[in-house]
């Protein structure tokens, strides 16, 4: 900026001093709170790094508080879009679940279970659920563990089972539209989410295709025992719900939306809107158990669309993985994830305005050249800060913003650095066993990180991948051209 031009910058050593800050918090957090330090600790770890890089910038470089809070005020700006569209992501995943339709999806999808597909099959329907609820939390602590007791009934090795179900989790959680992981990534790089989506097709699709390829093949040659009747989650979902195909409709004209290129916030409202509709028409018995008891119907139906949209909304199955599964938390929900955002926010506002962001990145300009480099460095950089800070949304937002500058000096387009951030942050957090997704997962799954990481295809393919294509340069546009 102008009024800093005569201010001495930063050095890249000194720029790390936050990082460094901001690690070490991050680390005591996990250690304290586990996959729950995102409910406070780790926001209070960006907060004290903000703080720490502040302090540092104004009593050391001089550099003017108003400086600082611009660049918080405009990287704020930027994610307000995104808040937006978690807001509506919430309410999706309550009036879809009340609906009936992610149900009805889970119901059909479990009859096509054999132990001959199951692994492929574990892929698919985990991808797909995850792909409507846009969360592979939600995925693998409700139908992945379900998944995970089919499969070891049927003989297979604990590492294949999570293996499979994390990949297809981590796939659906991608390139859903209700993922706050692809909303991140797609606001903070500044790319319309649709479009986001679109060109993550192109390593994502090969990823994908080569996981169930070698799931396939596994499942085939491996020696395992009888079926399992999977009747019991069957007639729960039939009790609890009016299933019916004729609730797939809403995915579909979805779908239909999406297509048109309509901006994501009018697609994810009118989207809600249909499921709401959908439940009052499909589950009628469902409204008085949200609602209560001693409500006229309008009113009745009125509150149970207000709850399921807004705040904790349970439904009792019959059966413990299921009721899980049911229960959401609406736009209410997404508030930690929202809280997050902005303390990072203000991090990376305060980093970018004392020069510091900058300084870091020059040493990534020393060595990134060609494009080829340009997304190997950015996958490295999302791996790395997965392994430091141990929580994806930070590797995320930190990634993104180190490497904007990097990609417009290059003239490449926004959403291939995007593309790379997703390929990287939002897939390899799993892998690692002191990350929040990690120790979440193999928490949840009751299996080691470890064990289940050589398993995990896709999520091991993904960031090869995007630097595979990127070599290739297939799909690799320029600033000044335009994908259509």
């Amino acid at each position: 900026m102008d009024r800093n031009s005569n201010i001495k910058s930063p050095s890249a050593l000194v720029s790390l001093i936050p990082l460094a800050v901001l690690v070490i918090f991050l680390a005591l957090s996990i250690k304290l709170f586990g996959g729950d330090a995102i409910a406070g600790g780790s926001q209070l770890s960006l907060l004290a790094a903000s703080a720490v890089c502040s302090a540092m910038a104004m009593g050391i470089y001089h550099r003017k508080w108003s400086v600082l809070e611009d660049a918080i005020v405009e990287n704020m700006r930027n994610a307000t879009p995104a808040i937006i569209i978690l807001l509506m992501i919430g309410m999706i995943a309550g009036t879809w679940m009340a609906s009936g339709i992610i149900p009805s999806l889970i119901y059909y999808g479990l009859k096509i279970l054999h132990p001959s597909i199951f692994l492929p099959a574990s892929c698919v329907i985990c991808a797909i659920v995850s792909l409507l609820t846009g969360s592979s939390w939600t995925t693998i602590a409700t139908i992945g563990v379900a998944l995970m007791g089919i499969g070891r009934a049927q003989g297979f090795e604990d590492g294949w089972i999570a293996g499979a179900i994390i990949s297809g989790a981590y796939f659906g959680d991608k390139v859903s539209i209700m993922s706050d992981t692809t909303v991140l990534a797609s606001s903070t790089a500044e790319v319309p989410l649709f479009k986001h989506i679109k060109y993550m097709m192109f390593t994502t699709t090969p990823s994908l295709i080569i996981a169930l390829t070698v799931f396939t093949i596994a499942g085939l040659t491996a020696t395992t025992s009888a079926s399992i009747n999977t009747g019991e989650i069957e007639t729960a979902l039939l009790n609890a719900f009016n299933i019916s195909p004729w609730l797939l409709v809403v995915p579909i004209l979805t779908g239909a939306l999406i297509s048109r290129k309509l901006p994501a916030i009018i697609t994810l409202f009118a989207s809600a809107t249909m499921a709401a509709i959908a439940m009052i028409i499909a589950q009628p018995e469902i409204i008085p158990q949200i609602a209560g008891e001693g409500l006229n119907p309008a009113m009745a139906a009125f509150k149970a669309v207000v709850i399921s949209s807004t705040t904790d909304c349970s439904i009792l199955t019959g059966n413990t993985l299921l009721d899980d599964l049911v229960a959401t938390s609406g736009m209410g929900g997404m508030m930690d994830t929202i809280w997050l955002i902005t303390c990072a926010m203000c991090f990376g506002g305060v980093m970018y305005g004392s020069g510091m962001l900058s300084a870091i990145s020059q040493i990534f300009l020393r060595i990134a050249r060609r494009t080829v480099s340009v997304v190997g460095s950015t996958v490295t950089s999302g791996l790395f800060f997965n392994l430091t800070t141990g929580d994806q949304y930070i590797s995320i937002i930190l990634t993104c913003n180190l490497f904007r500058q990097l990609y417009d000096d290059r003239d490449l387009e926004r959403r291939l650095l995007s593309r790379s951030v997703e390929d990287s942050a939002t897939v390899t957090s799993v892998l690692i066993p002191w990350n929040s997704c990690g120790m979440a997962q193999s928490t949840v799954l009751g299996v080691a990180t470890l064990t289940y990481l050589p398993y995990c295809i896709f999520n091991i393919l993904s960031p090869i991948m995007s630097v595979v294509v990127a070599a290739i340069g297939y799909k690799i546009y320029k600033r000044s051209k335009n994908e259509e």
